[in-house]
């Protein structure tokens, strides 16, 4: 009987330790939570402000009829929805959309992965090359547009010189309404053209030199190694390239409105300018606002369906 006693204790006191070891435990966890929380209220409450409530808040107007002017904002349903989806002027933006997406995508990822295989194959002056490409990426649209509106001038731009010099007859880039949309995608080649290129250099760089030694030793010429070694290792950059090039093009608006003076047209009006037309030029903001999510629900539709061909073409391989 006193033989058991101390043990009892023992084991007594060791469960109270426990007890003890596990409550301080879970007070540090507690501190740990409150310290992480600290450190990300700045970002929730950015994310709150400046995303979240204009997301609710723009989806709430596009089932009102507010107007710019403070009139309105009574509640209309899906009428406004209804109205977009039969606009022929928002279908006919959104189509000249999708041709500037088109026409500016496959250049924009050609070009790049043509001056990223020559910079990283190693022309002379490396850093004078890489810093011409993306420079033009660093300026701001204004910038890039008053440039471009004088190449495209017609009585003096440096466009109508070169044509002159070939014996051909000057352009009316920006005024004609059958060429304005390719002198916009032009411009905006040589403008973001230099983000792909830093994206296909850094893809590049990460593909093992030993690879295209072995395909020397084998007889491999520099075109088949293109095509055999560096093209396919670049599938996932292109891939991302192409999505994020997609994304951006179907947000023209900036280049094209100023280039043009803030004139718009049945074939350079891009939905973004519809939306801007609509909400500040019409003062119809619950309309604008229904237009813009129409156009969100496309992209999604859009981002979902790359994806799955994505995914169908990985589980091809």
């Amino acid at each position: 009987m006193t033989a058991a006693a101390p043990t009892t204790t023992t084991i007594v006191t060791g469960s109270a330790a426990t007890r003890a070891a596990r409550r301080h435990a879970g007070g540090s966890r507690s501190g740990e939570q409150l310290i992480g929380w600290a450190f990300l209220a700045p970002f929730l409450i950015a994310f709150a402000l400046f995303l979240a409530w204009p997301i609710l808040h723009g989806l709430y107007l596009s089932f009102t009829d507010q107007s710019l002017t403070g009139s309105g904002g009574g509640f209309v349903g899906f009428a406004n929805y209804l109205e977009a989806l039969t606009d022929p002027v928002m279908w006919g933006s959104f189509g000249n959309t999708v041709w500037f997406t088109l026409l500016s995508t496959i250049p924009l990822v050609v070009i790049a992965l043509l001056m990223a295989v020559l910079v990283d194959r190693g022309l002379p002056g490396q850093w004078l090359w890489r810093l011409s490409f993306f420079m033009p990426y660093l300026l701001a649209s204004t910038v890039i547009s008053q440039v471009w509106i004088w190449i495209f001038n017609p009585q003096i731009g440096a466009a109508n010189n070169v044509l002159k010099a070939f014996g051909l007859e000057p352009i009316a880039w920006l005024q004609d309404p059958t060429i304005n949309m390719l002198a916009i995608v032009m411009a905006t080649v040589w403008w973001t053209v230099g983000f792909n290129f830093l994206l296909y250099l850094a893809a590049l760089q990460n593909i093992p030199q030993q690879q295209y030694e072995a395909a020397s030793l084998d007889g491999a010429g520099g075109w088949r190694q293109f095509t055999s070694i560096t093209l396919p290792q670049l599938g996932p950059a292109t891939t991302l390239i192409g999505l994020l090039q997609i994304l951006a093009s179907l947000k023209l608006f900036d280049q094209a409105y100023q280039m043009l003076g803030g004139l718009s047209s049945d074939t350079t009006r891009s939905i973004v300018q519809y939306i801007y037309e609509t909400g500040f030029v019409g003062y119809r903001f619950g309309y604008s606002a229904a237009i813009s999510y129409v156009f969100f629900a496309i992209i999604i539709i859009l981002g979902v369906v790359q994806a799955l061909i994505t995914r169908r073409r990985k589980d091809a391989r």
